[in-house]
């Protein structure tokens, strides 16, 4: 099977400095893989470059689908009610938008502007204008930080139960040790000047939502 996504970097920079060193990603469809180290690394920018958002590279970058993007800001537009907002951001229907809506229980909030609701109900909203694009391949950065561990257990469980119905490949950035062991199928480790993988593996503890039912089981 095709790779949804698949990267040949020989370098990126930011500024003049190299930023990310010789490396390669292929993502099968379907497939979670969580892109880890430490702040400043490049993680950011290595999933900039898989959105076509970072300009300074080398290499090669094949995405046969449609890409969708989380970022770690929810980046709404506050002129917009939250319906409108995954109207125009996922080219689709405002019954679409507003099944997404209440994929992520904001049935009741499509009228609301971005700035009346909660940091965790514009994260939902993020998340909901995403899948609602129906992206083949969707990259996740820093989704769940700054949330209090409640909101980022709920965050979890609901970019499970979403993964679970869309089947979406995905890419996730984190410093969370435990969002990588738990979301991702494989973890990648990037470090040192400039940034290469230093440590790539399966993950066979991770968690992942059987069906839309809420039902969990661990990988084996």
């Amino acid at each position: 099977m095709a790779p949804a996504l698949s990267l040949r970097l020989d370098t990126a920079s930011h500024g003049v400095m190299p930023l990310l060193g010789p490396m390669a990603l292929d993502v099968a469809p379907g497939e979670t893989v969580a892109i880890t180290g430490p702040s400043g690394v490049g993680k950011t920018t290595l999933l900039r470059i898989l959105a076509g958002l970072h300009r300074r590279w080398k290499g090669t970058l094949v995405v046969p689908g449609r890409v969708a993007m989380v970022f770690q800001e929810p980046v709404l537009m506050p002129w917009r009610s939250a319906l409108r907002n995954i109207v125009l951001a996922a080219n689709c229907s405002e019954a679409e938008a507003q099944a997404a809506l209440e994929a992520v229980e904001l049935g009741d909030r499509a009228q609301a502007w971005p700035g009346t609701l909660s940091l965790g109900q514009q994260r939902r909203l993020a998340l909901a204008r995403a899948f609602a694009a129906r992206p083949d391949v969707l990259l996740m950065d820093e989704p769940f930080v700054s949330l209090d561990p409640a909101l980022a257990e709920e965050m979890m469980a609901l970019f499970e139960r979403l993964r679970a119905q869309s089947g979406v490949a995905t890419v996730l950035v984190t410093h969370a040790a435990a969002e990588a062991e738990r979301l991702a199928d494989r973890i990648l480790r990037i470090g040192g000047t400039p940034a290469t993988v230093i440590e790539a593996r399966q993950n066979s503890g991770a968690y992942f939502q059987l069906s839309a039912s809420g039902v969990t089981s661990s990988r084996s």
